[in-house]
């Protein structure tokens, strides 16, 4: 597994009660979807970095 990156993040409350049931229905953890999130608008912006991301099932490859 790639090393990752840790930092500290500040969070609406309620943004990240979104987040946190956001995950829980696509089974992932509350940091995993932030970062499926941020990868996913890299990738909308075309500014993702050379290795491959994953995507969500149903989604055209870039």
């Amino acid at each position: 597994m790639a090393k990752k990156k840790t930092f500290m993040l500040r969070i609406d409350p309620e943004v990240y009660d979104a987040v946190e049931k956001w995950a829980a229905q696509e089974f992932r953890s509350a940091n995993g979807q932030i970062e499926w999130i941020i990868t996913k608008a890299l990738r909308d912006a075309r500014r993702t970095i050379e290795k491959s991301i994953p995507e969500e099932p149903g989604e055209e490859a870039v």
